[in-house]
C-alpha cells in the first residue's frame, strides 16, 4: 500500500511541476482531469496484468474513466513514472503503446496504430519526451529520449533522442537537434 501511495504522490508532484498555474495539491487532486485518467490507469493496468479474469474488468473501468476525463488509455498499455496530461480532453493511449519516465503530453494527443492485429503496433516514447498538443505519433515506432514533439505533427518514423520534430508528415527542424 505505501507503494502505492508514493506512486500517486509522484503523479501529484509530476503535475504540479509541469503546470505552472497549479496551486495547491488539493486542486490538482480534484480538479486535474489528466491526473483521474492516470490514476485510473494505474488501476486498470495492474488488474489487466494480474488476470484475464480481471481484463473485463480493467477494460469496463478504462472506459468509465474515458467518459469521465475525456482521455482514453487503454489498460494494456505501459506507462512510466511522473507522467503528466495537460488539459488532456482527447489524448488516446494504444493497447501496445509503452510511455517513459517524465512525459509531458497535451491534449488531444494519439499514440495510436497503423495496423490490425495481436503485436506491437503503437509508439514507444522515450523519457523526459514533450509531445504538442494534437500531435499523432503512428505505428510502431521510437521516439528516443528527450525529443520533442511539435504541436499537430504527424510521426510516422522513428525520431532520435533529443531531436525536435515539426510539421504533417514531420520533419527534424534544422538546429534543433541534441546531440
Amino acid at each position: 500500500m505505501r507503494h502505492v501511495l508514493a506512486r500517486l504522490d509522484e503523479d501529484l508532484k509530476a503535475a504540479k511541476r509541469e503546470d505552472p498555474a497549479a496551486r495547491s495539491s488539493f486542486e490538482i487532486m480534484v480538479c486535474y482531469s489528466g491526473l483521474h485518467a492516470i490514476w485510473a490507469y494505474r488501476l486498470a493496468h495492474r488488474m489487466w496484468n494480474r488476470s484475464l479474469v480481471l481484463r473485463f474488468p480493467a477494460r469496463v473501468l478504462s472506459q468509465f474513466a474515458r467518459f469521465m476525463t475525456g482521455i482514453e488509455i487503454h489498460p494494456g498499455a505501459t506507462i512510466g513514472r511522473r507522467f503528466f496530461i495537460d488539459h488532456g480532453m482527447g489524448v488516446v493511449i494504444g493497447e501496445t503503446a509503452v510511455v517513459g519516465d517524465d512525459v509531458l503530453m497535451y491534449h488531444q494527443v494519439t499514440l495510436g496504430g497503423r495496423a490490425r492485429g495481436h503485436f506491437k503496433r503503437h509508439p514507444t516514447i522515450g523519457n523526459r519526451v514533450l509531445i504538442g498538443a494534437g500531435a499523432k505519433v503512428i505505428g510502431d515506432i521510437v521516439i528516443g529520449a528527450d525529443a520533442k514533439i511539435g504541436a499537430n505533427a504527424l510521426v510516422v518514423k522513428d525520431v532520435a533522442p533529443g531531436a525536435v520534430v515539426i510539421g504533417v508528415p514531420s520533419e527534424v527542424r534544422p538546429g534543433d537537434v541534441v546531440a
